[in-house]
Protein backbone atom coordinates (compact mmCIF):
# COMPACT_ATOMS: atom_id res chain seq x y z
CA UNK A 1 0.00 0.00 0.00
CA UNK A 2 1.48 3.52 -0.65
CA UNK A 3 2.33 5.24 1.98
CA UNK A 4 2.65 9.08 2.23
CA UNK A 5 5.55 9.62 5.20
CA UNK A 6 5.04 12.69 7.37
CA UNK A 7 7.66 13.77 9.62
CA UNK A 8 6.40 15.58 13.55
CA UNK A 9 8.89 17.37 15.21
CA UNK A 10 11.89 17.17 13.62
CA UNK A 11 13.50 21.13 13.21
CA UNK A 12 11.40 22.47 16.21
CA UNK A 13 8.20 21.73 18.34
CA UNK A 14 5.10 21.55 16.31
CA UNK A 15 7.32 21.39 12.71
CA UNK A 16 5.85 19.23 9.68
CA UNK A 17 7.92 17.84 7.33
CA UNK A 18 5.85 16.18 3.85
CA UNK A 19 6.54 15.87 0.64
CA UNK A 20 5.15 18.78 -1.57
CA UNK A 21 3.44 16.09 -3.73
CA UNK A 22 1.65 12.41 -3.02
CA UNK A 23 0.24 10.45 -6.34
CA UNK A 24 -1.24 6.99 -6.20
CA UNK A 25 -3.89 5.19 -7.95
CA UNK A 26 -6.07 3.78 -4.51
CA UNK A 27 -6.51 3.30 -1.00
CA UNK A 28 -2.82 4.49 0.98
CA UNK A 29 -1.67 5.70 4.12
CA UNK A 30 -0.25 8.28 6.00
CA UNK A 31 3.02 7.25 8.61
CA UNK A 32 3.25 9.84 11.04
CA UNK A 33 7.36 9.54 12.37
CA UNK A 34 7.19 12.00 15.52
CA UNK A 35 10.90 12.72 16.56
CA UNK A 36 9.35 14.75 19.29
CA UNK A 37 6.87 15.13 22.33
CA UNK A 38 3.66 14.21 22.05
CA UNK A 39 1.21 16.10 19.38
CA UNK A 40 -2.06 16.56 17.82
CA UNK A 41 -2.64 16.56 14.18
CA UNK A 42 -5.67 17.36 11.90
CA UNK A 43 -6.26 16.35 8.72
CA UNK A 44 -8.39 17.64 6.12
CA UNK A 45 -8.99 17.04 2.48
CA UNK A 46 -9.96 19.73 0.29
CA UNK A 47 -13.45 19.09 -1.98
CA UNK A 48 -12.54 17.41 -4.58
CA UNK A 49 -10.31 15.52 -2.25
CA UNK A 50 -13.03 14.74 -0.24
CA UNK A 51 -15.10 13.50 -2.23
CA UNK A 52 -13.09 10.75 -3.38
CA UNK A 53 -10.98 10.11 0.09
CA UNK A 54 -12.00 9.71 3.42
CA UNK A 55 -10.63 8.79 6.67
CA UNK A 56 -11.98 7.48 9.71
CA UNK A 57 -10.85 10.39 12.27
CA UNK A 58 -9.38 13.89 11.10
CA UNK A 59 -7.79 14.24 14.73
CA UNK A 60 -4.68 12.08 15.35
CA UNK A 61 -2.76 11.80 18.26
CA UNK A 62 0.89 11.19 17.85
CA UNK A 63 2.70 9.36 21.14
CA UNK A 64 6.31 10.54 22.01
CA UNK A 65 9.07 9.76 19.11
CA UNK A 66 6.64 6.79 17.68
CA UNK A 67 5.15 6.38 14.49
CA UNK A 68 1.41 6.28 13.79
CA UNK A 69 -0.13 5.38 10.24
CA UNK A 70 -3.41 6.56 9.50
CA UNK A 71 -5.67 4.58 6.86
CA UNK A 72 -6.67 6.51 4.07
CA UNK A 73 -9.69 4.34 2.31
CA UNK A 74 -9.35 6.07 -1.88
CA UNK A 75 -12.55 5.37 -4.13
CA UNK A 76 -11.78 3.91 -7.80
CA UNK A 77 -11.28 7.29 -10.12
CA UNK A 78 -12.41 7.20 -14.03
CA UNK A 79 -10.14 10.07 -14.55
CA UNK A 80 -7.33 11.57 -12.33
CA UNK A 81 -8.68 13.52 -9.25
CA UNK A 82 -5.94 16.18 -7.77
CA UNK A 83 -6.29 18.20 -4.62
CA UNK A 84 -4.76 18.98 -1.41
CA UNK A 85 -4.12 17.41 2.30
CA UNK A 86 -3.94 19.92 4.69
CA UNK A 87 -1.84 18.26 7.94
CA UNK A 88 -2.29 21.06 10.95
CA UNK A 89 -0.21 21.01 14.34
CA UNK A 90 -0.22 22.39 17.71
CA UNK A 91 -3.79 23.01 17.84
CA UNK A 92 -3.06 25.39 14.63
CA UNK A 93 0.69 26.73 14.99
CA UNK A 94 2.39 24.64 12.08
CA UNK A 95 0.55 23.65 8.75
CA UNK A 96 1.77 21.98 5.70
CA UNK A 97 -0.26 21.15 2.13
CA UNK A 98 0.45 17.90 0.17
CA UNK A 99 -1.05 17.78 -3.44
CA UNK A 100 -2.16 14.59 -3.65
CA UNK A 101 -3.32 12.99 -7.19
CA UNK A 102 -5.72 10.04 -7.12
CA UNK A 103 -4.86 8.55 -10.75
CA UNK A 104 -7.69 5.26 -11.82
CA UNK A 105 -6.23 2.38 -11.21
CA UNK A 106 -4.12 0.39 -13.79
CA UNK A 107 -5.62 -0.53 -17.03
CA UNK A 108 -6.61 -4.29 -16.57
CA UNK A 109 -5.66 -5.24 -20.26
CA UNK A 110 -2.08 -4.49 -19.31
CA UNK A 111 -2.22 -7.57 -17.22
CA UNK A 112 -3.57 -9.80 -20.01
CA UNK A 113 -2.58 -13.00 -20.91
CA UNK A 114 -1.64 -13.84 -24.27
CA UNK A 115 -3.06 -17.62 -25.39
CA UNK A 116 -1.01 -19.01 -28.09
CA UNK A 117 -3.51 -19.63 -30.73
CA UNK A 118 -2.51 -23.63 -31.01
CA UNK A 119 -4.13 -24.38 -27.77
CA UNK A 120 -7.48 -22.64 -28.40
CA UNK A 121 -8.43 -26.07 -30.54
CA UNK A 122 -8.02 -29.77 -29.28
CA UNK A 123 -5.20 -31.84 -30.43
CA UNK A 124 -5.93 -33.71 -33.62
CA UNK A 125 -5.77 -37.31 -32.93
CA UNK A 126 -5.61 -39.83 -35.59
CA UNK A 127 -9.04 -42.08 -36.15
CA UNK A 128 -9.69 -44.99 -34.63
CA UNK A 129 -8.69 -48.31 -36.33
CA UNK A 130 -11.65 -50.67 -37.82
CA UNK A 131 -12.31 -53.05 -35.43
CA UNK A 132 -10.84 -56.22 -37.38
CA UNK A 133 -7.80 -53.93 -37.41
CA UNK A 134 -8.45 -53.70 -33.64
CA UNK A 135 -8.74 -57.54 -32.97
CA UNK A 136 -5.18 -57.47 -34.81
CA UNK A 137 -3.46 -55.48 -32.78
CA UNK A 138 -4.89 -56.98 -29.48
CA UNK A 139 -3.45 -60.67 -31.08
CA UNK A 140 -0.31 -59.30 -32.02
CA UNK A 141 0.10 -57.74 -28.28
CA UNK A 142 -0.95 -61.10 -26.88
CA UNK A 143 1.94 -62.92 -29.13
CA UNK A 144 4.44 -59.93 -28.02
CA UNK A 145 3.26 -60.14 -23.79
CA UNK A 146 3.47 -64.11 -24.08
CA UNK A 147 -0.54 -64.56 -23.44
CA UNK A 148 -0.64 -67.04 -26.34
CA UNK A 149 -0.82 -69.92 -23.81
CA UNK A 150 -3.04 -68.09 -21.56
CA UNK A 151 -5.05 -67.94 -25.02
CA UNK A 152 -5.31 -71.18 -25.99
CA UNK A 153 -5.37 -72.57 -22.33
CA UNK A 154 -8.87 -70.10 -22.60
CA UNK A 155 -10.39 -71.70 -25.77
CA UNK A 156 -9.37 -75.65 -23.91
CA UNK A 157 -11.28 -74.50 -21.59
CA UNK A 158 -14.61 -72.85 -23.47
CA UNK A 159 -14.49 -75.98 -25.96
CA UNK A 160 -14.36 -78.54 -22.72
CA UNK A 161 -17.19 -76.31 -21.01
CA UNK A 162 -19.54 -76.52 -24.11
CA UNK A 163 -18.34 -80.54 -24.64
CA UNK A 164 -19.69 -81.25 -20.96
CA UNK A 165 -22.52 -78.81 -20.97
CA UNK A 166 -24.08 -80.57 -24.64
CA UNK A 167 -22.84 -84.03 -22.81
CA UNK A 168 -24.59 -83.54 -19.47
CA UNK A 169 -28.41 -82.18 -19.99
CA UNK A 170 -28.70 -80.32 -16.75
CA UNK A 171 -29.44 -76.79 -15.93
CA UNK A 172 -27.15 -76.00 -13.23
CA UNK A 173 -24.08 -77.22 -15.92
CA UNK A 174 -25.11 -74.98 -18.63
CA UNK A 175 -25.55 -71.86 -16.11
CA UNK A 176 -21.49 -72.78 -14.98
CA UNK A 177 -20.77 -73.21 -18.73
CA UNK A 178 -22.50 -69.93 -19.66
CA UNK A 179 -20.65 -67.82 -16.07
CA UNK A 180 -17.29 -69.49 -17.34
CA UNK A 181 -18.00 -68.19 -21.15
CA UNK A 182 -18.96 -64.93 -20.01
CA UNK A 183 -15.58 -64.77 -17.68
CA UNK A 184 -13.38 -66.09 -20.37
CA UNK A 185 -14.81 -63.15 -23.14
CA UNK A 186 -15.00 -60.62 -20.91
CA UNK A 187 -11.64 -61.05 -20.05
CA UNK A 188 -10.73 -61.65 -24.03
CA UNK A 189 -12.15 -58.10 -24.38
CA UNK A 190 -10.51 -56.43 -21.91
CA UNK A 191 -7.46 -57.62 -23.29
CA UNK A 192 -8.38 -56.33 -26.44
CA UNK A 193 -9.09 -52.96 -25.39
Amino acid sequence: MPTLAVELNGDAVHSIRAPDRFATTGHFSIAFENLGRSTHVHLHFDDDLDRVCSIGETNHFVDDESTRRVHVTADEVDEPVVGKLKIVTGYGSNTRYVDVRLDPPPDAGADEVVIDERFTKPPERPPDPPPRQRAANAIAGLVERGGVPGAVLGLVAVVAGVAVALAVDSVLVSVAVGVVLAVTIAAVLLAVA
